[in-house]
């Protein structure tokens, strides 16, 4: 098979997934992968619809599949990333969520959601005052609220140091 007929199989598969039929889109996915085995992009897509599924174990070694090397896109490195974390939470494995989202965290500082779903795998592994702080760093520069941005200030000060009360 072509790469240019993967690549259209696996948009095939993409819009099942987005338009509501993630069987389908799974069913062809895996069809997929045992094609293209190294294929990143592939990989990524097959763990997103394994997720969509509730089978967030069958998730993770398309997800650890699709990081090894550089094939993804930034977009779908970002995603992939997450997506491995978040997966690793749900399914109790805590320290591994939290190191794959610090991993994110670290290559895309700007991404928001890997900074919450980070924040929630601290508050799983006991770091509640690091997920404090990432959470009140985030709104304090993220929220659109007047009234969070008049206290922007205080609340980035707080975020430095929770048991501060003066």
């Amino acid at each position: 098979m072509s790469a240019q007929k993967k690549d259209e199989l696996l948009a095939e598969a993409v819009r099942l997934r987005e338009q509501g039929h993630p069987e389908q889109a799974r069913e062809r996915l895996l069809s997929l992968t045992a094609a293209f085995p190294d294929a990143a992009d592939v990989a990524y897509q097959t763990a997103w619809v394994h997720d969509v599924l509730g089978l967030e174990a069958e998730a993770v070694p398309y997800y650890e599949r699709s990081l090894q090397g550089d094939g993804l896109t930034e977009e779908d490195r970002q995603g992939a990333l997450l997506g491995l974390g978040s997966t690793y939470r749900v399914l109790g494995r805590f320290g591994q969520a939290v190191e794959t989202l610090r991993r994110g965290v670290s290559e895309f500082p700007e991404n928001g959601a890997m900074r919450t779903f980070l924040s929630m795998a601290l508050f799983n592994t006991g770091e509640h005052h690091e997920a404090m702080q990432l959470l009140l760093r985030l709104v304090a520069t993220t929220s659109d609220s007047p009234p969070v941005q008049r206290y922007r200030p205080a609340i980035e000060h707080y975020a430095r140091d929770l048991t501060q009360t003066m």
